[in-house]
């Protein structure tokens, strides 16, 4: 299958899983909205009314960190799941096993278009205008999007061998959500050290505070580290392309099994 055929095939899944699962609820594709909101209404209410945290952008900093993860945790938990609930597909067609994690991250990324219209909206709202430094949106996006394929095709392999991964899976992303600084500001860290580490080690973290630099404070965030980021999600890519295509069969006999 060429690369031309494999993402045509992607999109067009993609698609239809969308229309699918929209004709499931009364209100449709309004949920791709809703549902983020409440994510984050709910947990501005916990922090913000319950807690106080006592900044008075707490809102939009909520947005600006909810929405991003969002997009990380859902896709990823979702596509985690993709082989083995295609089983039976797998089972009748020799296929790419790479096309069934890209296709759940597709779905999701047509969804996140439209919550980043929700947090553009939000960010004007609140009396931030776009600047030329929101043209560094692009390729944090695009470096977000490499990690969540990077990441779904790792979860999905690992779910094909052994299904108990779905809930380790669970529990890294409220880990995650708890670590990135979601909720709280991990320049606010005293130690530089520690600080360092967490936006080495913690990919998302990093994502969330750059998301924030740009659409919050109007500034830009370290390009050097989000360009590592690129090489090592670009890396990675490839190297899960070619785990998934020489161990194709071995997942096909796996996932009849789970």
């Amino acid at each position: 299958m060429t690369p031309y055929h494999f993402f045509s095939l992607v999109n067009t899944q993609a698609r239809m899983g969308l229309k699918a699962e929209a004709s499931r609820f009364i209100l449709s594709y309004l949920w791709w909205v809703i549902e983020p909101l409440l994510f984050v209404l709910v947990f501005y209410f916990v922090f913000e009314v319950l807690l106080k945290t006592g900044r008075e952008d707490f809102l939009l900093f909520l947005f600006c960190g909810k929405i991003p993860f969002l997009w990380f945790s859902k896709s990823v938990t979702a596509a985690s799941n993709s082989i083995v609930q295609n089983r039976g597909l797998i089972n009748q067609i020799d296929m790419s096993k790479a096309l069934f994690p890209y296709v759940s991250v597709h779905e999701a990324l047509y969804k996140q278009w439209v919550v980043f219209l929700v947090l553009f909206g939000m960010v004007l709202f609140k009396g931030y205008y776009p600047t030329f430094n929101w043209l560094w949106l692009l390729p944090l996006i695009l470096v977000q999007y490499g990690l969540i394929l990077v990441c779904s095709m790792i979860g999905a392999l690992c779910v094909s061998f052994v299904g108990d991964f779905r809930m380790l899976i669970n529990m890294g992303m409220m880990f995650l959500m708890f670590s990135s600084g979601v909720f709280w500001d991990i320049n606010r860290i005293s130690s530089n050290q520690m600080r360092d580490l967490i936006l080495t080690w913690n990919p998302v973290a990093f994502l969330i505070d750059a998301y924030r630099q740009v659409l919050m404070y109007e500034g830009i965030y370290d390009v050097s580290r989000l360009f590592g980021l690129a090489g090592v999600v670009c890396v990675s890519l490839v190297i899960m392309h070619l785990v998934l295509h020489k161990n194709s069969k071995l997942i096909a006999e796996k996932v009849v099994n789970l």
